[in-house]
């Protein structure tokens, strides 16, 4: 799941990254302030890169779940589920970014590495 993720976060974002100005339009075209374009394009590379190594994955995932729904609700809801520009692939990374929050990076992550076993998904005791 964070493979897939994270490359397709940082092949989405890519664009955003190369050419800023042109995404603070469309934010601001959206009736959000410009600076929110810098949060969504940090929220979507830097997350997409986090998510992909496995450094501070529930961070990063977290970020993109809420870029993503930020994103259903000012682009893609109109479009429907299915409709050309609908949020069918958007809902879709959301809930895989929704579900890395709450299971972590897994073993074969730098989470693992640097932060051993309280990084992985473990149930939680009582």
């Amino acid at each position: 799941m964070r493979l897939v993720l994270g490359i397709i976060m940082i092949a989405h974002s890519w664009s955003k990254v190369t050419n800023i100005s042109h995404h603070v339009g469309l934010v601001q075209n959206l009736g959000l302030p410009g600076w929110l374009a810098y949060i969504s394009t940090v929220a979507e590379f830097g997350g997409g890169i986090a998510v992909l190594i496995g450094l501070l994955t529930r961070l990063g995932a977290l970020g993109i779940a809420i870029d993503l729904a930020v994103a259903i609700d000012k682009v893609h809801w109109k479009n429907g589920l299915r409709g050309n520009g609908g949020y069918e692939f958007p809902l879709a990374l959301a809930t895989i970014a929704f579900a890395l929050i709450f299971f972590a990076a897994g073993p074969i992550s730098l989470d693992a590495v640097i932060f051993g076993s309280r990084a992985r998904s473990t149930p939680v005791r009582k």
